[in-house]
């Protein structure tokens, strides 16, 4: 798992490449609530997440809190497909802002 983070214009932007697993979790925890302490709005690209459990999850669902507590805005942006399968899971896309969702295996 790596966390690359650009920030301008008091956007941070943060990529997440491979794994948001419990293994992760707590590495990323530091670099994204850091990330949010020093600018105004926190942009997460997860194009890159080849897997998400719970854990990965719940960093999430931290990081709005965060933001929202801090008054800041967070966006998840370009999901991979294993972030569409966790968010379609808890039926938590509208939560994120609806990303557009894959469509579903067999229905």
């Amino acid at each position: 798992m790596t966390i690359s983070i650009e920030t301008g214009n008091g956007v941070c932007q943060a990529r997440v490449a491979g794994e948001m697993t419990i293994y992760h979790a707590a590495g990323m925890k530091g670099e994204l609530l850091s990330c949010l302490d020093r600018c105004t709005e926190l942009e997460i690209n997860l194009s890159e997440v080849s897997e998400m459990d719970t854990a990965g999850f719940q960093l999430l669902l931290l990081a709005k809190r965060e933001a929202a507590n801090a008054g800041k805005r967070l966006r998840l942006v370009a999901h991979s497909p294993a972030t569409l399968e966790v968010l379609d899971l808890f039926n938590m896309a509208h939560y994120f802002g609806d990303p557009v969702m894959m469509p579903r295996h067999g229905h």
